[in-house]
């Protein structure tokens, strides 16, 4: 029989603290109830995105 061989846990994820606006947080408060995500996951998708879709312009 093979061995059950466990590997360390790989931890990918930090937590941070940032501030918001109320309305703003309602907004993916109201989100996470219609799309059975969290809000920390919508709020991660979105961060991913606004990243991956960014540009930059010189001043």
């Amino acid at each position: 029989m093979d061995k059950f061989i466990i590997t360390p846990k790989e931890d990918k994820t930090v937590t941070m603290t940032i501030r918001i606006d109320r309305a703003l947080q309602q907004e993916y408060n109201d989100l996470a109830v219609k799309t059975n995500h969290s809000r920390n996951e919508l709020i991660s998708m979105a961060l991913r995105y606004a990243l991956d879709n960014m540009e930059l312009k010189d001043k």
